[in-house]
């Protein structure tokens, strides 16, 4: 598990309500267009390191989004072992459960960021919480 706890002063000016609800939108949603290259993590990533000092609410929205990114790709790299285990005989389970989780990733990822529009805060379900 991985802690950061760097102590450094605000990077910049506070932000508005406004700001920080588009920030965090932004934390979730912005996957999509980093998933189109398997690295789905680094938009909440880059996100969060750069207003996790600025923003309380933004830099908890990143992280809840960097984590949940994060567990995707665990979740899909033991699909894949064990599709290669099984000698591809686990596809017939496996292609299934990748279908359910992405529809459910998908829907998850949309109630995240009408959550961070409306200045809510969001809990993933089945996120491993690696960062804090």
């Amino acid at each position: 598990m991985l802690h950061w706890n760097m102590s450094t002063p605000n990077a910049g000016p506070p932000l508005s309500a406004s700001d920080e609800r588009t920030w965090g939108m932004i934390a979730h949603v912005g996957v999509f267009v980093a998933a189109w290259f398997a690295m789905g993590f680094l938009c909440p990533l880059v996100i969060w390191l750069v207003y996790r000092n600025r923003s309380d609410f933004i830099r908890r929205h990143a992280l809840e989004s960097l984590n949940f990114q994060l567990s995707l790709l665990i979740y899909s790299a033991i699909a894949v072992i064990l599709i290669l285990v099984t000698f591809g005989l686990g596809i017939l389970i496996i292609v299934p459960l990748i279908i359910i989780g992405a529809i459910a990733a998908l829907v998850v990822i949309i109630l995240a960021t009408m959550a961070a529009s409306s200045g809510r805060e969001y809990r993933y379900p089945l996120t491993i919480r690696l960062v804090h």
